[in-house]
């Protein structure tokens, strides 16, 4: 493979791009709509000493790839595909570029096409960095996922404008294939969550009450504070059915937005609880690991009991008890754009023995 033919297919595709007004309409909504998001974060982190700066960058972190999502299939879905509608694809197959250099010249086109986005996003970025909370740490592991999962979108866009042999269906089909990582997949968390149960006894007992208050055992007149000196009922034991959540957060794995969130180190207060963005989402997931106790239970008249008890784990101690899964998910998705582009290639390569019926070659 030639570099030089390589970059100089590459510069085609952005020559291309670049020349479109609608390219700079995209980047202005796109600035516009970071300003509002930034403002707004600025708003709501404005009370929170704690979690203002990290708050308002794992948000705006957030928002620039959730557009970038939105915008690249756009961008990409139609590069080799649309190029043989307009008839200038045979050209370029019959010089000295090989079908991998035209394939992935495009893909880089795309790819920096994305980042450009993601350009726009730095100034909002360094203004949330200036309000403090903000860590090396999460700046530079937030920028390579940003910059992966942007050549994720594209590499799945050029691959589908190869595979497929209109432009409007490989465009869809990009759309389909991003929806399915983005909200596919936790769709499909919470319908098998759901199809997973187990029973889950619960017993308690609680006091008993009179219009003064809780009774209490003889010789105490006042025990509202002495749960040990109420007078308590009998044993009560209900069944539910609970969602086993923990056989199925492994779908949550390929998600753009676990991954970011997962990869990025967690921020934390005084408290142990997460601070931003990336950490609440990061608490959910790592949650959902945790096998749900299937014998619960409270005793109101003990003092030893999860009733008076606060018990809950803390985001540090969730996080610190589970598992990561960002780079099983990254690789998911690595494997996918790379099956797709390997298929692109066999079906873009020349000479061709057969193409689909209604193919322009020249």
């Amino acid at each position: 493979m030639s570099l030089s033919r390589l970059w100089t297919i590459t510069r085609l595709e952005l020559t291309q791009r670049v020349r479109s007004v609608a390219w700079y309409v995209l980047l202005g909504i796109f600035a516009l709509i970071l300003v509002g998001v930034t403002a707004l974060s600025f708003l709501t982190f404005s009370g929170y000493s704690e979690q203002r700066g990290s708050g308002i960058y794992s948000t705006v972190v957030y928002i620039t790839l959730l557009l970038v999502l939105l915008v690249s299939p756009t961008l990409s879905g139609n590069s080799i595909n649309g190029d043989r509608d307009a008839a200038t694809l045979a050209p370029v197959q019959v010089t000295l570029a090989t079908t991998g250099e035209i394939l992935f010249g495009k893909f880089l086109a795309a790819w920096i096409t994305g980042l450009a986005f993601a350009l726009v996003a730095v100034p909002f970025l360094l203004v949330a960095s200036l309000a403090g909370g903000v860590t090396a740490g999460m700046i530079l592991v937030s920028a390579v996922i940003l910059i992966v999962e942007v050549g994720i979108v594209a590499a799945i866009g050029v691959a589908l404008s190869g595979i497929l042999a209109r432009p409007l269906f490989s465009v869809a089909a990009t759309y389909l294939i991003v929806a399915a990582l983005a909200v596919g997949t936790l769709i499909a968390f919470g319908l098998l969550g759901a199809a997973f149960t187990s029973e889950q006894v619960n017993t308690s007992r609680y006091a008993t009450y009179d219009d003064n208050g809780p009774e209490c055992v003889d010789g105490v007149e006042n025990c509202w504070d002495e749960p040990e000196n109420m007078v308590c009922g009998d044993w009560e034991t209900y069944t539910y059915t609970v969602p086993r959540f923990d056989r199925v957060w492994w779908v949550l794995a390929a998600n753009p937005f676990v991954v970011l969130a997962d990869a990025t180190p967690t921020q934390f207060n005084s408290r142990g609880d997460a601070v931003d963005m990336f950490g609440y989402l990061k608490v959910g997931v790592r949650s959902a690991q945790i096998t749900p106790d299937l014998e619960i239970g409270y005793d109101e008249c003990d003092p030893r009991s999860s009733y008076y008890q606060d018990d809950y784990p803390t985001a540090r101690e969730t996080i610190a008890k589970t598992v990561p899964s960002w780079f099983v998910g990254l690789g998911v998705q690595i494997v996918l754009a790379g099956s797709l582009l390997w298929w692109a290639y066999a079906r873009t390569r020349t000479p061709a023995r057969t193409l689909p019926t209604g193919t322009r070659i020249a």
